[in-house]
């Protein structure tokens, strides 16, 4: 009840999106539910056969999962707030109203489907279209019911797991970081540099960094007292004498006992919690995954110029009226996907700092800076819709006649809207992420017109490197099959 209440209190954006991810699901179940019916009206079909057709939907299952994954991480509903703790509504219990929200937009979608897919085969209303559709929908035939939920239900459970498991909530004691160790394997690393001899003084190596915090003060503390009674004990030095009266009893200072350690910072005995709308902090460093795309753009790219060099390259024959070609490329176009979508935050930090080289003004300055901020939260998306649109350049070259048939024209569509829908998203994430930044700009008195400008900028950055790089992959993707 919790799930569609905040479903619809939504605000129209987020519905919209919503509405968006159900569009996705009945395609991809309606994807689904074509190949169950060319399953029953080609009996005498290889298994291989079908399974290459379950494979096939496979992208537009990904492309859909990426993009729901995209939209829960920016539904306000389920973003944890101060004072939900209180009545109930902790991390957990968001993240499952986060995965129920889903499961709802998807099992939408998917009943749409079975509703279309029913329309078509005359089931419902008599066949209509004058019977084009009954080729691949096997109207002739019984429809095991079974059969077609449970691949409708593919969808629903594969989007709410993977949102389950992206929004799950983050321990706040579990180090952040792996352990780190010192010299001759010692746990930890301080900020001064140790001696050669320091690692054999006795408990050096058994030292905790909390013990190590409560030493250090209690040991602070006593010095401090000490200094101040030997201060109080000297005369004084600029030749005054001391007051007249009884000479008081001094008695030798007692050691105080160490009082409480003060809390250590945050950041070095308990790792900063997780950003407020459960998503995982971004690396540090997003060049670290740039060497890595491109070794497997390379690879990607000569697994695709190599295919047709055999004498008998192994002939794949793909589904939805796509002909057929050589089985290695479609491994090269996997691995440049891949490739481009490891690749794609490194080149969005390269995009910032490029931005901000040759003594930048105000305006670069901002731009490089919030592009290297937002590297790994818009460059994957953007790596991803790179590949695609050189999918979608080299397509056409395994049928030069352009007809690649309903089926396979409806998934191209649905990978291409669902990446472009989740860069959008991305996109906005991104916005409402950094409001309070913008809004701090705009209380300083940074004109609006800056900010926009910066924007366009950003974007214009983008597409001189990625445009390109796009268009290149596309030429070498696409030369293969043109032999």
């Amino acid at each position: 009840m919790l799930a569609l209440r905040l479903t619809r209190s939504a605000r129209p954006a987020v519905q919209l999106r919503r509405l968006l991810v159900a569009t996705a699901s009945a395609g991809t179940g309606f994807l689904f539910l074509c190949v169950l019916g060319y399953a029953i009206g080609h009996p005498g079909a290889s298994a291989g056969s079908l399974l290459l057709r379950l494979a096939w939907c496979a992208v537009p299952l990904a492309a859909t999962v990426y993009f729901a994954l995209a939209v829960a991480r920016t539904d306000p509903a389920t973003r944890p707030r101060p004072g939900l703790s209180a009545i109930g509504l902790g991390p957990a219990r968001l993240m499952a109203v986060s995965a129920v929200t889903t499961a709802l937009s998807t099992v939408l979608g998917s009943m749409l489907a079975l509703l279309v897919f029913l329309h078509l085969r005359g089931d419902l209303t008599g066949m209509p279209f004058d019977g084009a559709a009954s080729a691949f929908l096997a109207a002739d035939a019984s429809l095991p019911l079974p059969a077609a939920l449970t691949l409708l239900a593919v969808v629903p459970v594969t989007t709410s797991a993977a949102v389950a498991v992206a929004l799950r909530p983050k321990d706040p004691h579990r180090p952040a970081r792996p352990r780190a160790y010192g010299r001759f394997g010692a746990y930890g690393r301080t900020a001064a540099r140790e001696t050669f001899g320091a690692y054999g003084r006795f408990g050096a190596r058994w030292s905790r960094p909390g013990r190590t915090t409560a030493l250090a003060t209690a040991a602070a503390s006593v010095g401090t007292a000490r200094e101040s009674a030997q201060d109080a004990a000297q005369p004084p030095q600029d030749g005054t004498a001391l007051t007249a009266g009884p000479t008081p009893r001094t008695e030798a200072p007692s050691a105080p006992a160490p009082p409480a350690p003060a809390p250590a910072p945050e950041s070095t005995t308990h790792p900063a919690a997780p950003p407020a709308d459960g998503t995982p902090e971004p690396p540090p460093n997003p060049t670290a995954t740039l060497p890595w795309g491109i070794t497997t753009l390379a690879a990607g790219l000569a697994v695709e110029a190599y295919a047709t060099r055999g004498t008998t390259p192994t002939t794949l024959h793909l589904p939805g009226g796509m002909g057929s070609g050589p089985a290695a490329v479609l491994v090269g176009w996997v691995l440049t996907a891949i490739g481009l979508a490891l690749a794609g935050p490194g080149l969005t930090h390269l995009c910032g700092r490029l931005l901000q080289a040759a003594r930048p003004g105000a305006l670069r300055l901002l731009a490089g800076r919030v592009l290297m901020a937002e590297a790994t939260r818009i460059g994957r998306p953007l790596g991803i819709v790179c590949a695609v649109a050189s999918a979608a350049y080299a397509l056409p070259t395994l049928r030069p006649d352009g007809d690649l048939g309903p089926l396979t024209t409806l998934g191209g569509l649905l990978v291409a809207g669902c990446t472009v829908a989740t860069l959008l998203t991305a996109a906005v994430e991104a916005r409402q992420l950094r409001a309070d930044t913008t809004a701090a700009l705009l209380r300083l008195g940074a004109p609006a017109g800056m900010l926009r400008s910066a924007a366009a900028l950003r974007a214009a950055a983008l597409l001189a490197v990625f445009g390109p790089l796009t268009l290149v992959v596309a030429e070498l993707a696409a030369l293969p099959l043109a032999r």
